[in-house]
């Protein structure tokens, strides 16, 4: 297993905290992974092997567990046969029914530390009581992503394997699986992804429609979309449906951590635009595996600065300013970031007029696409995208 440590650093930061610690990404991101390696860094603390309980209630043990009675039940039976405190690892914790009333009940009665995971939005419950800590996890970042192949960020191949990253994105099993079975990996991690968190757990019976909308986010990202729009496209083409489908279809996209929406916001007035939005996809190479075919390099590389921003703890926007879209704007706290991905000159060239229109100190970063000699235009940066994924 390959250590995280910008996850597993936080994840150890909580430990013995009040609060219930909640692992949330995509399936195959790597959150069952993070918990096996934090058991490990428990047991290498000194923390004995019976006190740490990892269940995965996808797996073959533990999936008949399926309801509050039948985990009360377990967790009831295995904390009687363990003295001192005890650190719950609860994988996929979403597929029990009841599980937040069971999980109140233990940390009121119990001297424990509690840490579930899920791979749907749903396990962020407003029925947990007290604190919680939520751990965003991503696919790999670039940066992993060479670390994993034991390249190094000065490598004469670095430019090589950025192409395969952009390829095939970073989804663990795909990397370590070898290239010709690299799609099919994708295929089923996004399949079960589907299968599993959208039209099993919402009861779909039209599959068509739902693949339908997900096709044509994945060829138009980067591009404004609305329900509306989808929808009236897919019935043109002859794909049934219509709008509140389709914004079901949606959230439950975004809820599964399959894609993530990014609003217009106006710089100069400080307010969202109630318009369209931009749906990223959280990884490249599931966008490929979808639509069987390399998707526009454009568009691709977007949505890798869109990832990377979320995975570096920013909340991204579409910022616009004098009615122009100026790029991403990405806060954190107290900090803002101005990001714009170009291609040419031509392109840098307007964004860099753009920019300049922005008065305030806040960075601003333009990513290329090529390397280029110039490194900045007044305040404005211009970084080539390698080298901007491996700060």
């Amino acid at each position: 297993m390959f250590e995280r440590p910008i996850y597993l650093d936080k994840m150890l930061q909580f430990k013995d905290s009040d609060d219930i610690k909640i692992l949330t990404g995509v399936r195959g991101s790597g959150k069952s992974s993070l918990m096996k390696l934090y058991k490990i860094h428990l047991i290498n603390e000194g923390i004995p092997d019976r006190n740490i309980v990892y269940m995965n209630f996808e797996s073959y043990d533990y999936q008949s567990i399926n309801n509050e009675e039948k985990l009360r039940t377990a967790l009831n039976k295995l904390h009687l046969q363990i003295q001192d405190r005890v650190y719950w690892l609860l994988d996929e914790i979403q597929l029990v029914t009841g599980w937040q009333r069971v999980i109140n009940d233990l940390k009121a009665d119990y001297d424990c530390d509690v840490m579930v995971a899920g791979s749907n939005a749903d396990i962020l419950s407003d029925e947990l009581h007290g604190g919680c800590s939520e751990i965003s996890v991503y696919p790999l970042s670039f940066k992993e992503f060479l670390q994993v192949k034991q390249l190094s960020s000065d490598s004469r191949l670095i430019d090589e394997a950025y192409d395969e990253f952009e390829k095939y994105g970073g989804m663990p099993a795909a990397l370590l699986t070898h290239e010709e079975s690299k799609d099919i990996t994708l295929q089923g991690i996004f399949a079960s992804s589907v299968l599993r968190d959208v039209i099993y757990k919402s009861f779909i019976k039209d599959s068509a429609s739902l693949k339908g909308v997900i096709s044509f986010l994945v060829t138009n990202i980067g591009s404004f979309l609305n329900a509306s729009k989808i929808s009236n496209t897919l019935n043109d083409r002859g794909v049934v449906t219509s709008v509140p489908t389709v914004s079901r279809y949606l959230n439950l996209l975004k809820t599964s951590y399959l894609f993530d929406k990014a609003k217009k916001y106006d710089i100069e007035n400080h307010e969202y635009l109630k318009t369209n939005s931009k749906y990223f996809m959280v990884d490249s190479g599931l966008s490929r595996s979808m639509i069987g075919r390399d998707t526009d390099n454009t568009c691709t590389m977007e949505n890798i600065v869109y990832m990377e921003l979320k995975r570096r703890g920013y909340h991204v926007d579409i910022g616009y300013f004098d009615n122009r879209e100026i790029g991403f704007i990405a806060k954190q706290l107290d900090k803002t970031v101005y990001a714009k991905v170009v291609f040419d000159l031509s392109e840098a060239i307007d964004a860099t007029e753009d920019f300049n229109k922005i008065t305030d100190s806040c960075k601003k970063i333009l990513v290329s696409s090529y390397y280029q000699e110039m490194k900045q235009v007044n305040v404005i940066e211009i970084k080539y995208i390698v080298d901007w994924l491996l700060e």
